[in-house]
């Protein structure tokens, strides 16, 4: 596994320029003949490289319906004098039966947005925990469809609630038309998506597509990543940005990382859109302090871990839930 600092191209280093994804598992990935701009670097002038010409499209998917459902929820626990909060469930884990069960649970204990995590045979930015899960649905049988098909379920008994898949761009561009993949997950009832492995520099394709299906395009920015770069990234994010508190994949820390605070502010003061901080939040106190300096949070590791080994225990999954959302409150 490697960590997200160090490998160019991934989630978790959007600070480096990537090169175009090679194709895994007998996928055929349009983005290694596809033509994409450069990013700046870190003297670069953002207002040029970030801003299209008059009359030209706009970059992003900030735009889109998607986009707005997912702004409207941030807004809305804002206004309630709290973050919002983003619990994460893995499609299809332990089994379709069950990961609609802990969906709704995960719910209606406090999700002001539901992050869904799709099933991966190579999810390099994730830790041993969602790496078990993912492998664990797989072995049960989930597949795009069955994930889709879970995601629509879903949105069909909590409409109000928006739905963010997390996957990776072979995922939706293995056949070299993210449109399909994405129109799938618009007709699903998504109002975004996470792409981990997918930054700005290759996205314009998959930006556009998910403009047509009215998805947003979610992006990350890490410790590692330049500032103005973090910038550029912002402009080109749909709904939120998605701030990755330390250099390292996913799991559930008892501590957040020395300056993750001022971090997180940084990023705050320069975002046109919400941020919320995901890797590594476990903790209820880890969300009281992130409340001073963030938007949301999003809480993925420790719910599965929560879970229990066979992935039973959906009462203490919900009681977890339940105790990050009365740490969201913004200080007065």
């Amino acid at each position: 596994m490697t960590a997200p600092g160090t490998r160019a191209g991934s989630a978790a280093d959007p600070g480096a320029v990537s090169a175009p994804s090679a194709g895994g598992s007998g996928t055929d990935l349009a983005s290694g003949t596809v033509a994409t701009p450069s990013a700046p670097g870190p003297d670069a002038d953002l207002a040029s490289s970030a801003i299209a010409a008059p009359g030209a499209p706009q970059p992003g998917t900030d735009a889109t319906p998607g986009a707005a459902v997912i702004r409207a929820a941030f807004a809305a626990a804002r206004s309630a004098g709290r973050i919002a909060l983003a619990p994460y469930v893995v499609a299809g884990y332990p089994d379709a039966a069950a990961s609609l069960d802990i969906a709704m649970a995960a719910i209606d204990a406090g999700a002001d947005l539901l992050e869904i995590g799709l099933p991966y045979s190579d999810p390099l930015a994730d830790g041993t925990t969602l790496q078990r899960a993912s492998a664990t649905a797989i072995r049960a049988g989930a597949t795009l469809a069955h994930s889709l098909d879970l995601v629509r379920r879903i949105h069909a008994a909590r409409p109000s609630i928006p739905l963010v898949p997390m996957a990776y761009v072979n995922q939706v561009n293995g056949g070299g038309d993210p449109g399909v993949a994405l129109r799938r997950l618009a007709e699903s009832g998504a109002s975004g998506c996470i792409l981990a492995d997918l930054t700005p520099d290759e996205g314009a394709p998959v930006e556009a597509a998910a403009r047509e299906a009215g998805v947003a395009v979610v992006y990350l920015v890490t410790p590692t990543t330049p500032p103005v770069r973090r910038a550029w990234i912002a402009s080109r994010t749909g709904g939120f940005l998605y701030v990755v508190s330390l250099v390292g994949v996913t799991g559930a820390r008892a501590a957040l990382p020395p300056g993750a605070a001022t971090f997180v502010r940084g990023v705050r003061a320069m975002s046109p859109v919400p941020i919320a901080v995901g890797f590594g939040v476990a903790r209820p106190r880890q969300v009281r302090r992130l409340a001073r300096v963030a938007d949301g949070v999003i809480v993925a590791s420790a719910l599965v871990d929560a879970l229990g080994p066979d992935a039973r225990n959906v009462a203490a999954m919900a009681r977890l839930v339940r105790a990050l959302r009365a740490g969201t409150a913004v200080p007065g």
